[in-house]
């Protein structure tokens, strides 16, 4: 059985993991049918809110924004972090089921690559050239 976690706000993911309060637990099995399950997260710290999602054994987690140590403490549980992602929670189901997580349309404003550490905004960033860290997505990383 393959298991998704989406955290989620109004019917669309949270943009802000750290402190996403909700999340839908979606597992599907080999004939491709699935489950949905809306599920509460603490939402208060980095361990917590990493230890509410470790207890809900998900194998991929689609998210917005996710600080450095939360997304540190996710990946040494092995949970693949499908971060920096917007729109709504059924379109990025059936991109799950499609196997097209990675397309850019899901993209937050100012990602380029979207995985941890590839993702840059526009325009001259903090480090004075084209292409660096810029004020979109990246600030959330440190």
């Amino acid at each position: 059985m393959k298991t998704l976690l989406v955290t989620t706000w109004n019917g669309r993911i949270s943009p802000v993991l750290d402190v996403a309060r909700q999340a839908e637990l979606v597992k599907a099995d080999a004939d491709g049918n699935i489950t949905r399950t809306t599920v509460k997260l603490p939402g208060d710290d980095p361990e917590g809110q990493a230890a509410a999602l470790r207890a809900l054994q998900p194998q991929v987690l689609v998210c917005g924004a996710v600080s450095r140590p939360l997304a540190s403490l996710l990946m040494a549980d092995e949970i693949q972090l499908v971060p920096f992602r917007t729109g709504a929670v059924d379109e990025i189901i059936a991109a799950w089921q499609q196997g097209r997580l990675d397309d850019a349309a899901a993209l937050m404003p100012g990602c380029r690559g979207g995985r941890l550490g590839w993702c840059r905004g526009r325009g001259r960033g903090r480090h004075g050239r084209q292409g660096g860290a810029g004020r979109g997505c990246r600030r959330f990383m440190e």
